[in-house]
């Protein structure tokens, strides 16, 4: 029987085509900047978002990470929504990267307004707080169910935070589902932000790698703190070449799951030990369980033993994520699943 992982969209395997691409790539020692491929992956991804330039890193944490430390000072602070990936899963790395503070906000779904970055704006000249340098976004937002923002309000908050001369960053982890599920244009984002991280290892399929995009001074910035972190890498263009492939072959399909995941939400309504559901928008299906009815312990394993796979996400809440690894034969053993749990 095979394995049907929803736990994440991080777990997909390239497929041949994409292995084939990897394997024909021409590469370079990219820490001497003489790796065609990287070079490729980066001016490609720049362009497709308005940008100057990129740095290819192994990982969306190191980018995000890479562009905090880069925009901030000692004794500044770091406004962000207080489920943020930046702050609650890379390891208190704006504390120790950037040794700044960090200013959390409640947001709807993961969703900040410009009032409330603007509310959370340290006094200039005040010796008792830390100095306001940056705003981080996340779109889609992971802890919220895959949320997107509405364009009219990244707007509002780029013209705020420009007028008030702090720095943007958008985690863009899964940008790309953002921009198949609002049809929103991936160059309008370089007007708004000046850095957005781009991972290419969760619904576009690559085996790893992020890249982090802005100007070019910033860029050639980040670099040198790229390998202060120990991330200069030698003939990198093979995963580049994965990244490439993906751009060209793997952004159109997210629909497919977002279609899939709206699936498993109706599959999950009705059913009596399901408390609540965040509606999808697109991939990360976030639920939570009544567990008077059924545990999230009782769920997973039952799930586990009919070769299902899913993560707990906190309390009673459960998170099934549709990836390319997961098709809709896959989707239809899940609901049959799901329902018979409740039998």
């Amino acid at each position: 029987m095979t394995t049907i992982d929803l736990r994440s969209d991080t777990v997909t395997r390239p497929t041949p085509a994409m292995l084939a691409a990897m394997h024909a790539a021409e590469v370079g020692d990219d820490v001497y900047d003489e790796d065609p491929t990287v070079r490729r992956l980066e001016t490609e991804l720049a362009a497709r978002f308005g940008m100057k330039a990129g740095l290819f890193c192994p990982s969306g944490t190191m980018t995000n990470q890479l562009a905090i430390t880069a925009h901030c000072a000692p004794v500044s602070e770091v406004i962000c929504e207080a489920t943020a990936h930046v702050y609650l899963w890379e390891v208190g790395g704006i504390m120790h990267h950037a040794r700044a503070s960090v200013a959390l906000l409640p947001g709807d779904r993961g969703r900040l307004t410009a009032s409330q970055v603007a509310s959370a704006v340290r006094p200039v000249g005040n010796v008792h707080y830390p100095t306001t340098r940056l705003v981080c976004l996340e779109n889609t937002h992971n802890r919220g169910g895959g949320s997107c923002y509405q364009w009219t309000d990244l707007e509002e908050i780029a013209a705020f935070t420009k007028k008030q001369g702090l720095a943007l960053h958008l985690d863009g982890a899964r940008i790309f589902n953002a921009l198949v599920a609002t049809g929103q244009r991936s160059e309008d984002y370089g007007q708004l932000f000046d850095s957005i991280s781009v991972c290419l290892s969760k619904g576009l399929g690559a085996p790893v790698g992020s890249v982090l995009l802005g100007s070019q001074e910033f860029i050639t910035g980040c670099k040198r703190l790229r390998k202060l972190f120990g991330g200069g890498w030698r003939q990198a263009g093979y995963l580049a070449a994965a990244g490439l492939y993906a751009l060209n072959n793997n952004v159109v399909r997210l629909a497919d799951d977002h279609r899939r995941a709206a699936q498993l939400a109706e599959a999950l309504r009705p059913l009596p030990y399901v408390a609540e559901i965040l509606e999808p928008e697109t991939n990360l299906l976030i639920f939570r369980l009544d567990e008077s009815r059924l545990t999230v312990a009782d769920f997973l394993g039952r799930l586990e033993e009919q070769g299902i796979r899913a993560s707990g996400f906190g309390g009673s809440w459960v998170r099934f994520v549709t990836h390319l690894d997961v098709d809709d034969d896959m989707i239809a053993r899940v609901v049959a699943a799901v329902a018979a749990l409740a039998a």
